[in-house]
């Protein structure tokens, strides 16, 4: 089965947009790193204070579509909502 990978940015139009970001992002990151086939979840600030690189990496196509399912009804995919993101999603090959 092919691994999904998810890269790209999250990028906030505002200051209060980017402390949305900082007030939810650490329980994100820790209710997604402990998902069953999430094998790498990084979210990290870049030199523009509103804007983050975002590199997601799932075992299978399965465990990428949970992570999705559950953001979306997560404090973190309510809160975000509204916040551009520019992402690419890929499958790799085992």
């Amino acid at each position: 089965m092919p691994r999904i990978q998810l890269t790209g940015t999250l990028i906030c139009a505002n200051e209060e947009q980017a402390a949305i970001v900082a007030m939810h992002l650490p329980g994100h990151i820790e209710l997604t790193r402990a998902e069953a086939g999430c094998t790498r979840f990084d979210v990290t600030p870049t030199a523009d204070p509103l804007v983050w690189d975002v590199a997601e990496l799932f075992a299978t196509e399965e465990a990428f579509r949970a992570h999705q399912e559950r953001v979306a009804a997560s404090d973190w995919g309510t809160a975000t909502a509204g916040i551009e993101r520019k992402y690419s999603i890929q499958q790799l090959a085992d």
